[in-house]
């Protein structure tokens, strides 16, 4: 008798973690992922990795009790070309659901070519909807000094991809920083610390409609 109750508490104990394990599985599949894709400007060059945009952006995510997994796969310096050729592996790795494509400012600092930019950034906008995730594309704006005619066409370059692509569009990711000077650091091009929730603040308008929309 004591042996058949044994046997019958083991059974029990196997059926009720066999459930455990499905449901556990089950919120774990719900989990999505948010791949964030671009230079130093999200790879929170020269501040404290914990306090950039997309590690607060991270944070709100889970604040707001949405199930997003958020990879960043973001790398200083990086051009459109560079990230043109990153792509691939970084979809592959971490098979995102969205991804927030933020390239460009380096093809512009480097003053190259804005019929490269728009090729590259239009190819990986490819890539990643044949990849099945949702694209949101950052717009960059370059510093006047480089004059009109190449910092004109190279903003406009954004909203012609978005147009052309139909993705959503950050104007510019960075609004409302390089206006105040005590929001960037000393290289005039990244923001400091302080300004990243402002980051997250331009972003989130765009970025809130596409986390809920359905697959």
């Amino acid at each position: 008798m004591l042996n058949t109750t044994r046997a019958l508490i083991i059974r029990l104990l196997v059926v009720a973690l066999t459930g455990l394990t499905i449901s556990l599985h089950a919120v774990a599949s719900d989990e999505r992922t948010l791949l964030v894709f671009g230079d130093s400007l999200s790879a929170g060059y020269g501040i404290d990795e914990s306090k950039s945009w997309v590690n607060l952006l991270a944070s709100k995510l889970t604040h707001e009790g949405l199930a997003w997994r958020v990879v960043n796969a973001s790398v200083s310096g990086e051009t459109t070309t560079g990230g043109l050729s990153r792509l691939p592996a970084s979809l592959q790795a971490s098979e995102p659901d969205l991804v927030i494509l933020e390239l460009g400012g380096n093809d512009g600092l480097r003053g190259l070519p804005v019929n490269i930019l728009k090729n590259n950034l239009g190819e990986m906008i490819e890539l990643i909807q044949l990849a099945g995730a949702k694209v949101l594309l950052a717009g960059i704006q370059i510093p006047p000094n480089y004059g009109p005619r190449y910092t004109e066409p190279f903003f406009a370059t954004y909203s012609e991809l978005s147009a052309e692509k139909d993705v959503p569009l950050v104007p510019f990711l960075i609004d409302g920083i390089p206006q105040q000077p005590e929001l960037m650091q000393d290289d005039g091009i990244h923001p400091v610390a302080e300004a990243q929730s402002i980051i997250v603040d331009n972003v989130w308008p765009y970025l809130e409609p596409m986390l809920q929309a359905p697959e």
